[in-house]
């Protein structure tokens, strides 16, 4: 794989200002990817720390690559959802930062044989941990109707979801769909064309959804971000770029969970206690006119930030 394989960073700039970071702090990038929000906070620290999360191995090369010049960086190649253990088999119990950088890197769209792109052709994979057993070939070959029809429902809110799982019980019965652009093309067939000629790809949704069963993505990011939340140090922050809706979801209703204080109604309490958290922004952050204008796949990030409490 070769240097041609870009990945650029999505709202750097206003997730290291919100951040705000200590230059002797401890801070953990949890989706490494190519290394630009880390190279951003190393840049930052005298004699802090950052530990970089991914489990992707291609992507912490990368970073490796870029973030060669600093002594102070430690690369886990681990998913997140182990970031406590991991953390403290490093020595260290209290943190300064989280950072998440969700969604797929760049890289690992544009690179043709990892079967996350809908626009070149690849064996069906979406693995972002390579030694993963579960790809998703075995999930469009195998898994029953019922299963496919709840994984694009959940996890891609495709509305036209029993359509294109019929169309793919059929195709399969045929022969194995094995590539992303023979997927493509029986989702099409499965859509009347009124469908077709909307907006978007007719395929977005079911790769979504797709890549998000093969990555349990939903459930491994809750986990992580209460743990990342137990660990965090008085002041701490952590910044979540999110890129659809269910992840905004579970951020939103988390930080919220953590910054209130629940006081039933008609009582005359007052409140001394405070919450864990409390929000930097009560409003997502999204992207500026300028970086969209140079990176479209910032089009649907939003920026959640929290801090806790002393």
């Amino acid at each position: 794989m070769t240097d041609q394989y870009q990945h650029t960073s999505v709202l750097l700039n206003e997730s290291i200002e919100l951040l705000d970071i200590k230059p002797t702090g401890i801070y953990v990038d949890m989706t490494l990817g190519g290394g630009g929000h880390s190279e951003a906070i190393l840049q930052r620290l005298t004699t802090g720390k950052l530990v970089g999360f991914d489990q992707d191995i291609y992507a912490l090369e990368k970073a490796k690559e870029r973030l060669n010049q600093y002594s102070n960086v430690i690369f886990v190649n681990q998913n997140f959802v182990h970031v406590k253990e991991a953390l403290i088999a490093l020595g260290l119990h209290h943190v300064d930062g989280f950072i998440y950088d969700l969604g797929v890197s760049s890289f690992q769209f544009d690179i043709p044989d990892r079967g996350f792109s809908y626009n070149l052709d690849s064996p069906l994979d979406m693995r972002m941990d390579q030694s993963a057993e579960l790809t998703a070939y075995q999930i469009v070959n195998e898994y029953p109707f019922n299963e496919l029809m709840q994984i694009l429902y959940r996890y891609g809110e495709e509305s036209n979801a029993k359509m294109i799982v019929s169309g793919i019980i059929r195709a399969r019965q045929i022969k194995p769909i094995e590539t992303t652009l023979e997927l493509v093309e029986v989702i099409k067939k499965s859509l009347p064309m009124k469908i077709l000629s909307k907006k978007g790809h007719p395929a977005k949704q079911t790769f979504q959804a797709l890549r998000i069963a093969v990555n349990d993505e939903l459930r491994v990011f809750e986990t992580s971000l209460r743990q990342a939340i137990d660990m965090l140090a008085p002041k701490g922050r952590i910044a979540v770029i999110t890129f659809h809706s269910l992840e905004d979801r579970i951020c939103k209703q988390t930080f919220k969970e953590f910054s209130t204080i629940e006081i039933p109604k008609g009582l005359p309490i007052i409140v001394t206690e405070k919450p864990l958290l409390r929000l930097i922004n009560n409003h997502v952050i999204t992207a500026s006119d300028e970086e969209l204008e140079n990176n479209n796949r910032a089009k649907s990030a939003k920026m959640r930030v929290c801090e806790k409490n002393e």
